[in-house]
């Protein structure tokens, strides 16, 4: 079996054009056995995965989970509501109070920017990065990458578009080196108060006006506001957001080309994309979610392999 470059997935920066390869090789053939009756293979059947979730999560917790599961992992459960973190307990305690019950792979979500760096750094097992503050969420745009290649064929020379909240998005901060990496153009549209000042450097342009951004695009990836993580008011309000930024399927419908959207998910309605954008046949919104789930394995089954 093939293996990664690296002992941890906790950000696409540093990963190799040839590791994403290998892991949209190895979920094709994941996804095969997903259409399967029995969707389960024993690939993982002697590893103990501990998900550890210090942050609110639906769909990335869900699809960890499923993916260990059609794996054979053993797998453990942690939030951080109701554990002793809520009594003063060290994030690093946490995990190695954890690992002496020998776990073997770590899947972590994080408030805080950094945080699954600091603990791969502090532990000897593989630490998968499930979203850490406004800085990463790997696995998210790798099957983002996984879903433009499944719909185009190639990623090379794709016009690649994020709509949004970019200065507070990990998303943004995964799919941007994924697409450079693997040959397409990135191109970023929002507020200017919630595009980072730096973004250029990244080799990416920043278009203001969303009518030139859509008109220049094959793909766009809609990107809800993170008001969660605005310590002080960016916008002016969701109304006039919407009205400047939103992504409708009359918009859609005036350009003259067919685009296709995607989303990270949990999807605003009515703010950042309407509901007959979302649920239109330009969308493959819910591919993206059932991609999650072969992604998920594949980056599970190949760091499992350095074990």
């Amino acid at each position: 079996m093939s293996a990664l470059s690296q002992k941890h997935l906790t950000g696409l920066k540093n990963l190799q054009k040839s590791d994403i390869e290998l892991i949209f090789q190895t979920a094709d053939n994941f996804k095969d056995v997903l259409q399967r009756p029995i969707k389960k293979v024993p690939s993982l059947r002697d590893i103990t995965i501990a998900n550890l979730f210090f942050e609110d999560s639906t769909r990335t917790r869900m699809s960890f989970e499923l993916a260990e599961k059609r794996l054979s992992a053993d797998t453990i459960n942690f939030s951080a509501s109701g554990s002793s973190v809520k009594k003063g307990e060290t994030l690093l305690d946490t995990v190695r109070n954890i690992l002496a019950m020998k776990v073997d792979m770590i899947v972590m979500r994080h408030y805080s920017s950094g945080a699954a760096n600091f603990i791969a750094q502090n532990v000897n097992v593989n630490v998968v990065n499930a979203g850490d503050g406004t800085h990463e969420h790997p696995t998210q745009g790798l099957l983002d990458g996984f879903s433009v290649r499944e719909k185009f064929g190639d990623l090379k020379g794709l016009n690649y578009l994020i709509i949004g909240d970019i200065k507070h998005s990990r998303v943004a901060g995964s799919d941007i080196p994924l697409m450079l990496k693997m040959g397409a153009k990135v191109k970023v549209c929002g507020p200017p108060t919630l595009v980072p000042k730096f973004i250029e450097e990244l080799g990416v342009t920043y278009e203001p006006n969303l009518r030139k951004a859509l008109e220049w695009c094959d793909v766009a990836n809609v990107l809800r506001i993170q008001l969660e993580r605005m310590d002080i008011k960016f916008i002016p309000s969701l109304r006039e957001y919407s009205l400047f930024y939103g992504v409708n399927k009359e918009l859609l419908d005036s350009i003259p080309k067919k685009i296709t959207i995607m989303h990270p998910g949990p999807i605003n309605r009515g703010i950042e994309l309407t509901s007959d954008a979302a649920d239109s046949k330009q969308s493959i919104i819910l591919q993206q979610v059932e991609n999650g789930v072969a992604i998920r394995m594949a980056v599970l089954y190949l760091l499992g392999g350095r074990n």
